[in-house]
């Protein structure tokens, strides 16, 4: 199985900004689809944004567009979420998740289900 360790959260004023990193062990990305989602307190996960290991293809929650940026390092089996201009409404806890296939596209990149594997969390908490 592969496993995902999710690192970066953290505490940060508005406005703020924060670097998520979601690493794959012993796996790097060929023909993969890494997503990242969000819980809030006493909310549903929700999709943040996707990438394709194969051409790069992106999407992102309208919440989050122009604000946030997904990235890879196929090679290195690692995902990123640059994070900037954040606001109080970003608070949650952020996981990771690698679907086994590039065949996600604006409709279903956000459903859970689609995942294949998902990482434990990590916090993300911005005050006002």
């Amino acid at each position: 199985d592969v496993q995902l360790q999710a690192s970066g959260g953290g505490s940060v004023e508005a406005g703020g900004s924060l670097r998520l990193s979601c690493a794959a062990s012993e796996f790097t990305f060929d023909e993969d689809s890494i997503g990242w989602f969000r819980q809030a307190p006493g909310k549903g996960r929700e999709g943040v944004s996707l990438i394709s290991s194969t051409d790069g293809r992106t999407f992102y929650a309208d919440s989050v567009k122009g604000r946030f940026t997904i990235s890879s390092d196929n090679a290195k089996g690692t995902a990123y979420l640059q994070m900037n201009s954040l606001k109080p409404e970003d608070t949650a806890v952020y996981y990771c998740a690698l679907r086994l296939g590039s065949d996600l596209d604006g409709s279903n990149w956000f459903r859970l289900g689609v995942f294949d594997y998902w990482g434990q969390g990590t916090q993300v908490t911005v005050s006002s």
